[in-house]
């Protein structure tokens, strides 16, 4: 699994013209997913965002966690970011999940995260076409591949 964090003072999801996920502060999620991914890689990716200390103290360094903030966030599936680029101009995709692997996970990584935090999340549509809007509070921006833990 790969997420793309970032941390946004607002950001939503549109989906033909109507507004399914709409937040404030806090995390923008970007979910890429692979046929390996299991319930593990779940587990440590969603403690990790919940801990993770990327908001600002009150002496403005970032030491606070989305635990910590009580911050939102919005996950969108985004089979993109298992993109391999190594051959030619055209990215390949295999990597990607099929949906009847993908789905589960993604609900599962919703699921898990909301336990994790003690509040609902927001999501974007699995599969659709939406548009996403942010306003990045920083800039920070992470990427995390619990496939290659450092």
């Amino acid at each position: 699994m790969k997420i793309v964090i970032q941390r946004v003072s607002r950001a939503s999801v549109t989906i033909e013209g109507n507004k399914v996920a709409s937040i404030g502060n806090g995390l923008l999620i970007l979910l890429g997913i692979v046929t390996e991914d299991t319930q593990e890689d779940i587990i440590w990716l969603t403690n990790k965002v919940a801990n993770l200390r990327i908001f600002e103290d009150e002496e403005g360094v970032m030491n606070k966690s989305l635990l910590d903030t009580n911050g939102n966030v919005i996950v969108v599936s985004q089979f993109t970011l298992q993109a391999s680029t190594k051959k030619g101009n055209r990215p390949s995709y295999i990597k990607a999940a099929r949906p009847q692997v993908a789905i589960p996970l993604y609900e599962a990584f919703n699921t898990t995260l909301e336990t994790v935090l003690s509040k609902p999340i927001q999501t974007g549509t699995f599969g659709a076409d939406m548009k996403v809007e942010l306003l990045n509070d920083g800039p920070v921006t992470i990427i995390i591949d619990s496939k290659n833990k450092e």
